[in-house]
This record gives structure tokens, sequence and C-alpha cells, in this order.
């Protein structure tokens, strides 16, 4: 561990910054070319003193929270890492809600301000969210280990199925399942993949009935009826890209064109997060 090393790092990192490279306003009155203390602490969920802190060498950032800044400042993997090891944490694991995102999966959400758009790991964790994406689905519950999946907590937590009529959750369940089945042919020596199917087999009699049909199939795209408690149910696309390794896909939601979807859109991006519980936020 050396602090004074991550500092001066979180500070070079600052300066290269633009802030047209993260969605952020430049003004003419700015004093400096890359962002401001209190604009890295926006980005990363963190309060400007504590972000002062963290320059200054003088605190610890956990590993959630460094996970933050590398996605604030763009961080490639790389750089990810070394922000880690100086920070004398572990590097987190390539599926936990720690997992570093690319830049250019960053970039992208950034640029789609009208569509509700997020990142998730291949187990259904969610890394990161646009505005719109949290006023749809609501902001990712705190939670680590198993119930950081949402497709964990769809067969463990009545809960979780809000979301979706439930005339629909077969169907998703059935998704999810094959889904999860395609992950494991990847990657089935993963510990958390492995902790995953092992626990769900163990507590969920759906799952385990859906997992013995040997069901095989990458979820890509879907048709995706979503409750929300203020605009009632919204009828969307949901489509995604998969990353190289497909470890992590990035998903965004559009209305059909002609349909009650496009102007519920609109308008939730007027309604933002009022009265948004934090619970039901994954599809």
């Amino acid at each position: 561990m050396d602090l004074d090393a991550m500092a001066a790092f979180l500070r070079n990192r600052r300066d290269r910054v633009r802030p047209a490279d993260v969605g952020l306003p430049t003004g003419p009155r700015r004093r400096v070319p890359g962002l401001r203390r209190d604009e890295v602490a926006q980005l990363a969920g963190a309060s400007t003193d504590y972000y002062t802190q963290l320059e200054r060498g003088t605190a610890q950032p956990s590993e959630q929270m460094l996970a933050a800044l590398a996605r604030a400042l763009r961080l490639g993997h790389d750089e990810r890492d070394y922000l880690f090891r100086q920070a004398g944490r572990p590097l987190p694991p390539t599926s936990g809600a720690a997992a570093h995102v690319q830049p250019g999966m960053l970039d992208l959400l950034d640029r789609l301000e009208s569509t509700p758009a997020m990142v998730i790991t291949d187990l259904h964790v969610t890394l990161v969210q646009n505005p719109l994406a949290r006023a749809l689905l609501g902001p990712p519950i705190e939670a680590k280990g198993l119930r950081a999946s949402f497709l964990y907590r769809w067969f463990t937590e009545p809960d979780a199925r809000l979301i979706y009529p439930e005339a629909e959750h077969t169907h998703h369940s059935r998704v999810f399942v094959a889904d999860l089945r395609s992950v494991v042919g990847r990657r089935g020596s993963d510990p958390d993949v492995r902790s995953v199917v092992t626990n769900l087999l163990r507590y969920s009699a759906e799952f385990a009935a859906l997992w013995q049909q040997q069901d095989v199939a990458v979820r890509r795209e879907d048709r995706k009826r979503i409750i929300h408690p203020q605009l009632g149910v919204l009828d969307l696309n949901c489509l995604n890209l998969v990353s190289e390794d497909g470890h992590q896909r990035f998903l965004w939601f559009t209305a059909p064109p002609g349909t009650e979807a496009v102007e519920q859109l609109e308008l939730l991006s007027v309604i933002g997060l009022q009265h948004m519980a934090p619970d039901t936020d994954r599809p």
C-alpha cells in the first residue's frame, strides 16, 4: 500500500479527463483543464471532502469506491489495477459489483442521454446506470455476494419480480436459466458462477426444474413490459451489446415507434427518480 502514490495518480488522472469526456458541461470560467474535485466526487458517488482526503493520501478507499473512481476517471484496465494495488486492495473479480467497466462502454453510456441504458455482468450484477435507467428501474440495491445478482434474487426473493407483470414471470425465469447455462458453458469453473448455480439448485425448486431442461440461449434482446410506480406498464425493447470476453453487457431500452411507450419515456425524463424505491432494479 502506498497512499501517497495513489493520491498522486488520482490527481494526475483527474487533470487528464475533460468534462466533455464524462458527460459534463464545459463552462467558460473553468480554472482547470480537467475535472474539479467536486466533479470527480459526484461521478463516483462520494462527498467532496472525502475525495479531497484521497487526493491528500490520508484515507484508504474501499474496493467499491476504487471501482467507482476508476469509472469516473475512465481508467483503462491496467490503470485500474495499478490504483487498486497502490490503495492496498485486492483486485476485484471480473463478475462482481466492482468489476471494471471498459471506458468505451462508459463513453457510450454518456452519449445516450435520452435512452435508459446500463452495464451489467453476465450474472446480472449492475455495474453502472445512466439517470434514465435509474428512473426506469430504480437505483441498485446495496448488496454484496450472491444478492448483488438480480438473477439470484429473481429465484430467491419474491419482491424482485414486482418489476414485471406476473403473467410474464414464467417467461423471464426460462430466459434467465437458459442464459445462465450459456455463462456456465463459457466459464463454469469460475467460483462466482459455481456459487450462483449451486445455491439456486439448493434454494429454488423452480430453478432446479428449469435447470434440468438443459436449455441454452444467450439473452441478446427481448421485449419487456416494465412496471413503473408512476407511469404504469412500459412496453419496451431491450437490446444489448456483449463485451469481447462475454463478461459484461451494455443494455439499452427503446420504445417501439408509434406506441404509448414513446410518450412514457419522454415523461420519465421529467419524473426522474421521484418516489423510486431502491429494490426493483434489474432486467
